[in-house]
């Protein structure tokens, strides 16, 4: 496990490196990035907690996208969920198994992050 770990993140700090964007690395095992997602910037936190990458970002707030059409959602997601705080605000949370970071899975498992975060963010500017 400890070699996976070491592995994935020197796959994290080499993917994230080599972006133009606004990346950081807040810790040890923890980096963050900026892009833009429906029109304003999505900050997803990316961490290697308990052998699985973890990403996840705020993506709109309470009461902004059904939870019933959130939860339709989640059943054709892989590897990512849509979540709500105990305010209400919506979440993606996405877990990768370090066994399978690479750069060519990191750069799919961030791309379905900011999809799906779009998504939500495109249903809650449509009128209802």
């Amino acid at each position: 496990m400890r070699d996976s770990q070491a592995s994935a993140r020197d796959v994290v700090d080499r993917y994230l490196g080599a972006l133009d964007g606004d990346t950081r690395r807040v810790a040890e095992g923890e980096w963050g990035l900026s892009v833009e997602a429906a029109g304003w910037a999505l900050h997803v936190g990316i961490a290697l907690r308990d052998g699985l990458l973890r990403a996840q970002a705020q993506v709109v707030g309470a009461g902004a996208v059904d939870p019933h059409v959130l939860l339709h959602w989640n059943r054709g997601l892989p590897l990512a969920r849509f979540t709500e705080t105990g305010a209400g605000d919506v979440w993606v949370e996405a877990d990768l198994p370090v066994e399978a970071v690479t750069e060519e899975r990191l750069d799919g498992f961030l791309g379905l992050v900011v999809r799906v975060a779009t998504q939500a963010r495109e249903a809650a500017q449509r009128p209802r």
